[in-house]
């Protein structure tokens, strides 16, 4: 019976509580596209079910409980998230002179000119390579 009434509970978010949730979620979101855009191995069974405990997994819910507003906020902010780094990155390939729409297919770009180099080229003169650090090579970028 103690467990029935404990089901029934409604929880009320204030607006505050649920842009919160959309926020975190946005925030979220934002880095599982990043996250997978930069991985160096192939897809695998384990990254699947990493995506769905981000998703829906025990922090989350407690965090925000299902069946609320404040997990309905959170799932939109997590889409909103994920669609928003994939149309600023497209903005960004469409305004470079560099990158083509090929470039999201396979990673084609543009010949580099003579007075340019690619990340590993860059990297084994000590210029660091990327954003990541030295030892991230092979992230689909112009190499």
């Amino acid at each position: 019976m103690f467990f029935q009434e404990a089901a029934e509970t409604v929880v009320q978010a204030s607006p505050l509580q649920i842009w919160g949730a959309a926020g975190f979620g946005f925030i979220i979101g934002w880095l599982v596209y990043y996250i997978n855009r930069y991985r160096t191995g192939d897809v695998q069974f384990s990254d699947l079910a990493t995506v769905i405990g981000i998703i829906g997994g025990g922090a989350i819910l407690a965090l925000f409980p299902a069946k609320t507003d404040l997990f309905g906020g959170y799932g939109l902010g997590l889409f909103a998230g994920f669609l928003s780094y994939f149309l600023v990155l497209n903005l960004q390939v469409a305004r470079s002179k560099k990158f083509f729409v090929e470039w999201f297919l396979d990673g084609r770009s543009k010949k580099l000119a003579d007075d340019e180099m690619s990340r590993n080229e860059s990297a084994e003169l000590g210029g660091g390579g990327t954003a990541m650090g030295a030892d991230h090579t092979n992230s689909g970028g112009r190499e």
